[in-house]
Parts: structure tokens; sequence; C-alpha cells
């Protein structure tokens, strides 16, 4: 063997290990039987050869090729590449992930309730799912809009803060927080000393109302209210007579000649006192030296 034969075998052997640990570094297995299927998208958001395909959380191939579908404009077809062993469901899809790093993967949605399977070389419909970075990307016209409101706000908050205003409503508060200490304390001794003195008196009370309760329990009621009863009829009866004409109280309290009779004693009565008052000699008579005293019809 010559020195050129043995240069060219080395060189192809270079050849063939450097292909083989590129596509080893691409992922792809060259001693491994593998099917291919393709999924066609409108938008593959930077999908790149060589990507990753999972199913179920699990890598099940790669990504062998992308070309853009010129017989349908606007669509891009992707070829990928599975293990001999997997089969597809038929109505599965191929949904494109975008991670936070802006990495593009494909995950396969397996459609497990259909008991048909895809045959190799079928095409796949495919969906796009932006992940956070879509709704970030969707959230942010919305922000946009927001930073002029929140500038404002921030605007008005410095103000606040740099209000004197607010200085004093925070000592305000300081000063109100101490007096709650202070109430608190006194609510606690209050607590602490006078309620439980308070609740011995009430016990005490309690007990009384108790003593008292049983006292009145004992009282025959219905004996009191016999003799009430007695009592009001005699009453009543009294009452009755005062009222009547046929006994001397009842003649007395209602005969009206009795009462002018009286009245005219009384009168005369008082005419009497009068006269006596004006004209006591008339009546009465006094001698110091013995003389013999007249009649009171002599006076007269």
């Amino acid at each position: 063997m010559t020195k050129e034969v043995k240069i060219g075998i080395i060189g192809i052997t270079a050849l063939v290990m450097l292909f083989l640990g590129i596509n080893y570094l691409k992922g792809v297995s060259m001693f491994k039987s593998s099917t291919s299927y393709y999924v066609e998208y409108t938008n593959i958001n930077g999908l790149a050869t060589s990507s990753p395909v999972f199913a179920s959380g699990y890598k099940v191939g790669i990504v062998r090729g992308i070309q853009y579908n010129h017989a349908n404009p606007g669509h891009v077809v992707v070829e990928i590449e599975l293990d001999k062993g997997m089969q597809i469901p038929t109505g599965s899809k191929g949904e494109l992930v975008t991670e936070m790093l802006g990495t593009v993967k494909m995950n396969l949605k397996l459609n497990l309730e259909s008991k048909t399977y895809c045959q190799p070389g079928d095409t796949l419909p495919g969906n796009v799912n932006n992940g956070l970075m879509g709704i970030a990307e969707t959230a942010m016209p919305k922000v946009e809009q927001l930073l002029p409101k929140m500038d404002s706000i921030l605007t008005s908050l410095n103000a606040l803060l740099a209000n004197p205003a607010l200085t004093a409503t925070l000592q305000n508060a300081e000063k109100i927080t101490t007096n709650l200490d202070v109430t608190t304390r006194h609510l606690n001794d209050l607590m602490k000393n006078d309620l439980p003195q308070l609740t011995s008196h009430l016990t005490t009370i309690t007990d009384n109302v108790s003593v008292i309760t049983d006292n009145l329990k004992g009282i025959d009621y219905a004996n009191i209210m016999q003799k009430v009863d007695s009592t009001l009829y005699q009453v009543q009866l009294l009452t009755g007579k005062l009222n009547s004409k046929d006994n001397t109280v009842g003649l007395l309290f209602n005969d009206p000649t009795l009462y002018n009779n009286l009245s005219a004693t009384t009168a005369n009565a008082a005419s009497l006192l009068e006269d006596l008052q004006a004209h006591p000699k008339r009546y009465v008579h006094f001698s110091l030296f013995g003389r013999k005293e007249k009649s009171v019809e002599q006076v007269k």
C-alpha cells in the first residue's frame, strides 16, 4: 500500500467521522431506523432544522427538513423524523411552542381517542402556540396604553408624598395609635380589676332575686285574691248603703232637709257668735261689789 493510498483512506475516514459527528450533534442518528411525516404550517416562528420533536413531554424525533410549499403559497411544510416504533393516531396535530429564550420546539398533540393511525409520509395539520412570549407580545399594546396613565399616577403620588398634610396625617395617626394603646391598657385594667367585682355584685343580686322569687313562689295568691274580692264586695255593699236612703247614714248623706237644717243651724250659731262679740254685756255681767246679777231676761 503506497503512501498516497494511506493518505486517501485517512482523509475519507476523517470525512465520514466528521459527517457522523455533525449529524450526531444535530441529533440525527445514522444507525437508527426511523419514519418520516410532514406537518404543514402558515408560520413556523423561526423553527430550525434538527429541532427536537416531543410527544407527551418525551423526545420522539427531530425536524429533518423545512420547505416552502410553492404549490400552496403562504404554507410551509416541515418534515419530521420519528422513531421507528412511533405511531401517530389520525386527527393528531403538530404544535409549535415558543419558549422564554425564543427557541421553538414541536409538540405532537396526539388524538388518543382515535383507533386508526397515519401512514409514514402523511401530512398533519399544524398550529402555533406562542406561549408566554405570545402573551407578552399581545399585552404590549395594552402596556403602552397604560404607560401615560402610570406616569400621571406617579406624578400624583409624588405630589401627594410632598404634601405637608401627609406628614401631619401620619403624626396624627401616631398620636391616635398611642391613645389607642393607653385606652387598651385601661380596658385591660378594667377587665382585670373592676369587671370581677361587678360580676360578683351581679351574682349577689342574682342570688337575692332568686330568694325573692322563691319567696313569691310560696305566697298563696289564690287566698289573697279571694280576700281582696271579699273586701271589694264589702266596700261595694258599704257604698250601696251610703247611696241608699233606708238607713241612718244614707239619710245623713242623701237627705237635703238635714243638710238645710244643719246649714241654718250653722248660720244661726255664726250670727249668735257675732252678736256675742259685738254686745258681750247683754249676755255676761260681772260685779266686783256683790251686786245682784240681773238675769239675762232682765237685761234684755
